[in-house]
């Protein structure tokens, strides 16, 4: 007989899970559960099925029942919604995991429990594994028809968070100074004019800070969707796949930028069909490697976000207006933000303002370069290389013939 256990949520609803326990001499032979918002439905589910089950050979068919490994195999396999990469990768490391060669049927919330225990991660990083782990459990019954209990994922949720084995991600509030962001951009700039093919990370922070745009977002945006200010209209930019949770992969948004992110964008040339044609790794690299040698702690270049949506704020600008540039769907998540006093914009006499700026120091480096690439081009004609009779010559204390002479120049090659 099935019994329905009304169970309150965490959001303050109430759920009604619906148990099918069967026994025979007294052992359990079959059981079941699912959970459902209405009691009507759990007790029409509850019918259904031991009106299933009754049926002759019902009970002593075999069902499938793979290893946990497996079932995470076939998820991925057979999902036809893109699964991005850090949530295939969170999978495959659940696979190396002993929970993962456990039978469907074996798997326990205390099972779970211990994988997270075993996680040398932060408190938040567990929290995500079982987030992606239990898209796997919510799918493998009703897909499938394996047996994986949902309801130990949940229970699994519920045990880590009160004995304080996950954790909510943190909001970081380090936001850089004026004087770390100049020195990181005369280090970035020092690099370039020494180093013409290095990064232009003296374009790319600014940008990062004006547009508010996450680092792996910057160098997706396409020069096909930048779209200049037109008819009233501010510019703006689509950010291909921007960031949220569950619906990250073609969740492509419009997002206006400001006239300081606009400088930045027609100051890049177009030489690809990014804007911004690197490698988020290359970038990550760069930034934290000149924190580094220049002594700012605990900056992460995600930090810029932040330093950006906060100047809108100190700006006078309010919520809705600064979900258009920094393209969050839910103003929910920007109203941390809102305590934030109207002070005006720190930027607006900063002298990486504009690009300009940089131009013009690149344009007259360059110049220096290519004279100095013809200065050295021209000697290296008039140079002759030193040879073995010129080199006993040298060693015995006779002179060189004179430039004048028939002879051909003997002398030491310009450097």
């Amino acid at each position: 007989m099935a019994t329905i256990v009304p169970r309150k949520r965490k959001d303050g609803s109430t759920g009604y899970l619906a148990q099918i326990i069967i026994k025979r001499q007294g052992k359990v032979v079959h059981q079941e559960s699912q959970t459902f918002d209405r009691r009507q439905a759990a007790v029409a589910w509850s019918v259904r099925r031991e009106d299933e089950l009754r049926k002759p050979g019902t009970l002593g068919r075999k069902t499938d029942d793979p290893k946990l490994a497996d079932v995470i195999d076939r998820y991925i396999a057979e999902s036809e919604k893109q699964i991005g990469r850090t949530k295939a990768q969170v999978l495959r490391k659940v696979k190396t995991f002993d929970v993962a060669e456990l039978r469907c049927s074996e798997i326990t919330s205390a099972d779970l429990i211990s994988m997270a225990q075993a996680l040398p991660v932060a408190p938040q990083t567990r929290q995500n594994y079982l987030s992606h782990l239990a898209a796997v459990f919510a799918v493998a019954r009703p897909m499938w028809g394996y047996p994986l209990d949902q309801q130990a994922i949940k229970d699994a949720f519920t045990v880590a968070k009160r004995m304080g084995i996950t954790t909510r991600g943190r909001s970081r509030d380090r936001r850089p100074t004026i004087e770390e962001i100049d020195r990181l951009m005369a280090h970035f700039a020092d690099i370039n004019t020494r180093r013409p093919s290095a990064l232009p990370m003296q374009r790319i922070i600014p940008f990062a800070i004006f547009s508010t745009r996450r680092q792996e977002e910057i160098v997706r945006i396409l020069w096909a969707d930048y779209q200049p200010a037109a008819h009233g209209h501010a510019a703006r930019a689509m950010v291909r796949d921007m960031k949220n949770p569950g619906d990250k992969i073609g969740n492509n948004v419009w997002c206006d930028l400001t006239p300081e992110a606009v400088a930045y964008i027609e100051a890049m040339p177009r030489r690809d069909d990014r804007i911004f044609p690197y490698s988020t790794d290359g970038i990550s690299a760069a930034f934290t490697r000149a924190c580094q040698v220049l002594g700012i702690d605990d900056l992460h270049f995600h930090d810029l976000r932040h330093e950006g949506i906060s100047r809108l704020f100190e700006m006078g600008w309010n919520i809705p207006q600064v979900a258009t540039v920094s393209g969050h769907r839910s103003w929910t998540s920007l109203k941390r933000y809102s305590h934030m006093r109207q002070t005006g914009d720190k930027y607006a006499n900063w002298k990486w303002r504009s690009p300009g700026e940089q131009t013009a120091a690149e344009n007259v480096t360059s110049l220096m370069r290519h004279k100095a690439r013809i200065f050295r081009a021209e000697n290296a004609q008039t140079a002759r290389p030193i040879t073995p009779s010129t080199k006993s010559n040298v060693e015995a204390g006779k002179s060189a013939p004179s430039a004048g002479s028939a002879q051909p120049n003997r002398g030491s090659p310009t450097s």
